[in-house]
């Protein structure tokens, strides 16, 4: 028994571990990440490109930035953004938001997902 917590146990330590790692984004990579985000974003509040600006989107509804055109499927989407759902979206804005018109297939490595989000949170994302 006393084997089995211990394996247990290991087995939790290693996984909060990898949790944590993946959590941390590195800020400075980030910005590397984001340039692939540059020709349709920006981070300067009021200005649009073909994407949203992203400055100060944590926090904002999706679809709910005035002035910017979104597609049917972003404005009716039903959630606000987050870590989690930003992290999610990343992955495959098209599987995420059904109809979204972002052309962008998305970030397959977690850690380019966590760079950016580093990035832009410490860029007034």
């Amino acid at each position: 028994m006393r084997t089995f917590v211990k394996v247990a146990a290991v087995a939790a330590l290693a996984t909060v571990a990898s949790v944590s790692s993946f959590a941390e984004g590195d800020a400075a990579k980030g910005e590397k990440v984001f340039r692939k985000c540059k020709a349709c974003h920006t981070l300067e509040a009021g200005k649009n490109r073909v994407g949203p600006s992203l400055s100060g989107f944590i926090g904002r509804k999706a679809g709910g930035l005035d002035g910017y055109k979104y597609s049917k499927a972003m404005k009716a989407a039903d959630f606000v953004w987050d870590d989690a759902n930003f992290s999610e979206y990343m992955k495959s804005p098209r599987k995420f938001v059904k109809g979204t018109k972002m052309a962008f297939v998305g970030l397959k490595k977690p850690q380019d997902v966590a760079d950016l989000l580093a990035y832009l949170r410490a860029n007034g994302g």
